[in-house]
């Protein structure tokens, strides 16, 4: 049986820093953090084999990032880059999905006003420039570039080409003329918002409480958020202010003041 002579281990001011760090950080991983211990253990000179059963690992572990780190050092304890599996879309695939992803799709014969991914893994498969690829695949492809064609705002940059021809008749209903006509007293414009209410004007359709006439006089302004009618301290009179309600005695569920 061969004999394992145990690699020494010397390690500087900073690696010793580092490596206790590690060793005691909280959110150290677990991979980290039994590294540091087995290199810090190595450099007090003791046997891999003790190493090995006081962290209740193999001595092959011990043996194996002792000599990493006494040949290259703290990158010697990082994890060897894997092949993993090969690429299934190919440089040219990923150089077609960019350059449609540059492109306007009205420039394309699409009718968007900007790309998104499963519409750019839709028109990848319709035009044959791809094989199947999903839309996450390319959103992946297009984080490696400065590539954001979802982020495009539209409404700063009008793509209609008769955004101008729409845009006369509001233009114009600001200057009171509708198809080249003055609007007269009678004439009404109604603006329609498809958008549902948010929640201050859905509370404001509420059915809103009376104030209690115990705010007459208060020196507090609310006559900004109460709901209508609400007359200021320095306007109620006995005619708009009723009398406050009658107040239960406490323990005389019967009884009134």
């Amino acid at each position: 049986m061969p004999l394992h002579h145990a690699v020494p281990v010397t390690l500087t001011a900073a690696e010793r820093k580092t490596l206790k760090k590690r060793a005691r950080g909280g959110r150290t991983a677990y991979r980290d953090w039994l590294r540091a211990q087995i290199v810090l253990a190595a450099a007090r000179g003791r046997a891999s084999a003790r190493i090995a059963a006081d962290l209740h690992i193999a001595v092959d572990t011990v043996r194996k990032w002792r000599g990493r780190f006494a040949a290259r050092g703290l990158d010697g304890l990082k994890d060897l880059p894997r092949s993993g599996r090969p690429r299934r879309i190919t440089a040219a695939e990923r150089a077609a999905v960019v350059a449609l992803a540059c492109q306007l799709p009205a420039a394309t014969g699409v009718p968007l006003s900007r790309w998104s991914g499963p519409e750019l893994a839709a028109e990848l498969a319709s035009r044959g420039l791809t094989g199947p690829v999903s839309a996450s695949s390319i959103l992946r492809i297009l984080a490696e570039h400065p590539i954001r064609p979802w982020q495009y705002q539209s409404w700063i940059y009008p793509r209609d080409p008769d955004f101008a021809a729409k845009a006369a008749v509001i233009l114009d209903l600001y200057q009171g003329y509708y198809r080249g006509r003055p609007l007269g007293p009678g004439d009404r414009i109604v603006s329609v918002d498809a958008k549902p209410p948010s929640r201050p004007a859905a509370a404001a359709m509420r059915p809103a409480r009376r104030l209690a006439a115990s705010r007459c006089g208060s020196s507090t302004n609310t006559s900004a958020t109460a709901p209508w009618p609400y007359w200021p301290p320095w306007t109620c009179t006995p005619e708009r202010c009723p009398p406050p309600p009658p107040r239960r005695r406490p323990g005389s569920p019967r009884s009134w003041t």
